[in-house]
């Protein structure tokens, strides 16, 4: 793995949103991925505590179903655990075998666990992978803009992730921000008024800080 262009490997700063996300070079399911080949696309990087277990077994099987539906956005996904490479293939063919359903997008092998320290998924004094159920959404410029944490007996919900996508793309493309628990389709909210004259021009019926309007 090229660990040149990972930053604090040896004593990490948690990542925010807005930071640049490390690069890297490593082995997976589908071969050497580097993070830089995904530059014009948004990404869903994850990682999972363990292969063969049956949170992240659930998880996979989900992420799988509806990787089209991500496609859809222009987003990839990227698998990360500490297992080895060896280990992952093994799961990935028994998921299929035993669930019928193939996981195509590639899942890295960090065993020495540094792009996972890299990321703040792990502390520098961590000695295993335990606690790790991270999701960072990387738009097409490799910028975080968003992190989700989750621990490790709860499952992420990939309809939740789909939507995280898609209200970022249309945050972004419309200027606007999405309200609690919008949908493609609902009501997008401008951003509040900041001086007295903005407030003046709210429209008649409308609150000066809580403006909706249509996409």
């Amino acid at each position: 793995m090229d660990t040149t262009s990972l930053r604090g490997t040896e004593a990490p700063v948690a990542l925010r949103l807005n930071d640049k996300a490390p690069g890297f070079t490593a082995r997976s399911t589908a071969g050497e991925v580097s993070l830089s080949s995904y530059h014009g696309r948004w990404l869903l990087f994850f990682s999972h505590p363990a292969d063969f277990t049956s949170v992240c077994t659930s998880e996979f099987i989900a992420l799988s179903r509806a990787q089209e539906k991500f496609g859809r956005l222009n987003c990839d996904l990227l698998g990360l655990s500490v297992d080895s490479l060896y280990s992952h293939v093994a799961w990935l063919r028994d998921i299929e075998r035993s669930f019928g359903v193939k996981v195509t997008f590639p899942l890295i092998e960090d065993s020495s666990m540094v792009i996972a320290r890299a990321y703040g998924m792990l502390d520098a004094s961590s000695e295993n992978s335990g606690t790790v159920r991270a999701t960072y959404v990387i738009d097409p410029d490799g910028f975080i803009r968003a992190i989700v944490w989750y621990p490790m007996n709860v499952g992420r919900s990939v309809e939740e992730l789909l939507r995280l996508v898609e209200a970022l793309q249309t945050s972004q493309r419309e200027c606007a921000l999405t309200p609690e628990g919008w949908h493609p389709g609902d009501a997008l909210v401008e951003p509040a008024a900041v001086s007295m004259e903005d407030a003046a021009q709210t429209a008649d019926g409308q609150s000066w800080y809580y403006r909706e309007r249509r996409a």
